[in-house]
């Protein structure tokens, strides 16, 4: 079997303007992700790591760390991650960036939580073992951004179901976890300068003003207009409308 994959790239021509990535069928029917690039492409697993390796029999390096920090917790030792060892997470970590940034183009929204959950874990973990701080801070610099990447897919999964209340309290929940990741480093008083806090607190303004209405406070906002400019037929139309919505009452004919 030919190892030459031009036939594939000829298939999907690369074009430079846009993200191309597509979901396609794998052998044994498993799903894959592949991202076209100027050079190539990328193929990526959907379940697990992303290039499907199990280090050590582990799903991920990250799970392969932390049973040996259990094993070394269990015999009253002490465990660190040495810098070797946060190179190889934070290729780990990147893979699985590649990840959810592609699912969030195909709009698999369930994939960016997984992933992004499981990179603020990978933060966590470092964070906490380390032995360097200058490692520390090469994986927790990218909290915001992961963070907010969360916030917006969980947000657009309410908003499949029309969940708007349920979207805004997902962009919350980000924008006060990026603003305690501020405040942890002291760049409480820099919230201007976060472009991912800023993101979502744009974000969170336009839903508001987009979010629909309901039928009832939409025709108040009618009748006040009509009260205004003083159109008291249609005001007691409105008025009339508003009432027999509620179930309330007999119409009137007048304000």
């Amino acid at each position: 079997m030919s190892r030459d994959i031009s036939y594939l790239l000829r298939q999907w021509p690369f074009e430079s303007d846009e993200f191309q990535v597509r979901s396609i069928v794998g052998d044994g029917g498993r799903e894959l992700i592949q991202v076209r690039l100027d050079l190539g492409l990328i193929q990526m697993e959907l379940v697990g790591r992303p290039d499907g390796a199990t280090p050590d029999g582990f799903e991920s390096l990250l799970e392969k760390f932390t049973h040996l920090r259990k094993i070394a917790v269990a015999n009253d030792q002490i465990y660190k991650l040495s810098h070797d060892d946060c190179v190889l997470l934070m290729r780990e970590g990147v893979q699985y960036y590649y990840r959810y940034y592609a699912a969030f183009h195909l709009k698999r929204f369930d994939i960016v939580i997984r992933d992004t959950e499981r990179n603020l874990r990978l933060f966590d973990f470092v964070v906490e073992y380390a032995t360097r701080k200058r490692d520390k801070l090469q994986f927790d610099q990218y909290r915001p951004y992961v963070t907010m990447m969360r916030s917006r897919a969980r947000a657009f999964l309410a908003l499949e179901k029309d969940d708007y209340p349920g979207a805004l309290t997902c962009i919350d929940e980000g924008i006060e976890a990026i603003r305690e990741f501020l405040k942890k480093y002291d760049q409480g008083d820099g919230e201007s300068q976060c472009s991912e806090l800023e993101f979502l607190i744009r974000w969170r303004q336009e839903l508001e003003n987009d979010k629909p209405k309901g039928p009832v406070d939409e025709l108040r906002h009618q009748l006040n207009l009509a009260v205004a400019v003083e159109d008291y037929e249609e005001a007691a139309r409105l008025r009339d409308q508003i009432q027999r919505l509620q179930g309330g009452g007999q119409p009137h004919d007048r304000l």
